[in-house]
């Protein structure tokens, strides 16, 4: 045990995905905060998180150098990412390895584990389960060997929804406790800005505007959203906001031209500062098919945006059915719009924006960091007590 833990203070490796989904924002975002409390984090990935920035001491960030040989048709990823973990570990002296997607993530910090045992090194690992790890990846038959060894070979195992957990038991044999700690908002980042200027470019005529954010994929049913956009825009002048990008935007755009109302859908493609587009939106649509929890319904919930969304997963969790917005059955389009323009009346709107922040504030990051501190602190004893023994 480190000298930085025996004063409250833990040294933790971190592994995800650098990139702009939800479980590489959470795991980035999570690091932020431990080193603000004066933890030393180290994050360990293949590029730099998109949203890690180095404005704090405990922050460092080490690159897995992925090499390529005639030998192999793929780069050997997780051997790299094993071998960094190996290095990091010693050459740091940490005491946790915190591993966000279980694959390969999870196996790698096994296979770390393992070769640092041999040099009589004990570190134990935690691994967090966001959703397509478990619900699509991991049910392949050609994964599930080695998802179902790697969690109930991690130290610690938590997941971000009930739901998620639920379906972890379902499908896997697990012999591992799981713990819920949901996912988080940064309310000092996410919260309404007055940004009228940009509304009044949008929306020049007062319309109302919906918003849509996500990587486009199949199980975010984006015809769905263009299809209730259409129905509350037969209804009351609207604009909608596509932010996002991936293989269903093609057939959104067409599908906007096919309705007539291309001219009312705008596009944007990735944003970094979306913040600042949900400062100016009535609503938020999430008609997914599966959702293990739903960050981006929170992130437009703590900017005072209301949400219609399916009944999948774990958005239910999230989404307060008549109260933070409705929910409804998957593809259920005619009762989406229908609750949309419940919501979307002036005078229930503002009640549903109040409720929505309200909600929000429920999962502000400093409710959620001592969870897992605590978390981190219970793994880490009771490896030691193993150790011991």
């Amino acid at each position: 045990m480190s000298s930085n833990m025996k004063a409250g203070k833990m040294k933790i490796g971190i592994v995800c995905y650098p990139t702009f989904g939800g479980s590489g924002v959470v795991a980035t975002e999570l690091g932020k905060a431990l080193a603000k409390g004066g933890h030393e984090i180290h994050f360990i990935t293949y590029s730099q998180p998109s949203r890690l920035d180095f404005l704090n001491e405990n922050l460092f960030y080490h690159e897995v150098d992925i090499r390529t040989y005639p030998l192999f048709e793929y780069p050997p990823y997780e051997l790299a990412l094993a071998s960094k973990m190996v290095s990091v570990v010693k050459n740091e002296k940490l005491d946790l390895l915190h591993v966000h997607y279980a694959i390969p993530h999870a196996s790698a910090a096994y296979m770390a584990k393992q070769i640092l045992k041999t040099q009589g090194i004990f570190i134990p690992f935690v691994t967090t389960l966001h959703g397509t790890d478990i619900t699509l990846v991991g049910k392949d038959a050609s994964y599930e060997p080695v998802v179902t060894f790697s969690i109930n070979e991690s130290d610690g195992v938590t997941a971000v929804s009930k739901d998620l957990r639920y379906q972890t038991f379902e499908f896997f044999d697990i012999t591992n406790d799981i713990e819920v700690i949901p996912n988080f908002i940064d309310l000092d980042k996410f919260k309404k800005q007055k940004k009228d200027h940009f509304k009044k470019a949008i929306c020049p005529n007062d319309e109302v505007l919906i918003v849509h954010i996500s990587n486009f994929r199949k199980v975010k049913r984006i015809g769905d959203v263009v299809k209730i956009f259409n129905n509350i825009r037969r209804e009351i002048p609207a604009k909608l906001l596509m932010i996002g990008d991936g293989p269903e935007r093609s057939g959104a755009e067409e599908l906007s031209k096919k309705l007539g109302i291309e001219d009312d859908v705008r596009f944007l493609g990735k944003l970094e500062a979306i913040e600042e587009v949900l400062s100016v939106a009535d609503l938020f649509l999430m008609p997914s098919e599966k959702e293990s929890f739903g960050l981006a319904a929170l992130e437009a919930m703590a900017c005072e945006v209301p949400v219609i969304s399916s009944n999948a997963g774990g958005i239910p969790e999230l989404n307060i059915d008549g109260v933070t917005g409705f929910l409804s059955e998957v593809g259920d389009v005619e009762e989406m719009s229908k609750n949309a323009l419940h919501i979307l009346n002036k005078e229930n709107l503002h009640t549903f924006k109040e409720n929505a922040l309200k909600r929000a504030k429920e999962f502000d990051i400093s409710n959620i960091l001592p969870l897992y501190e605590n978390y981190y602190r219970k793994v880490i004893e009771k490896s030691a007590e193993k150790v011991a023994i």
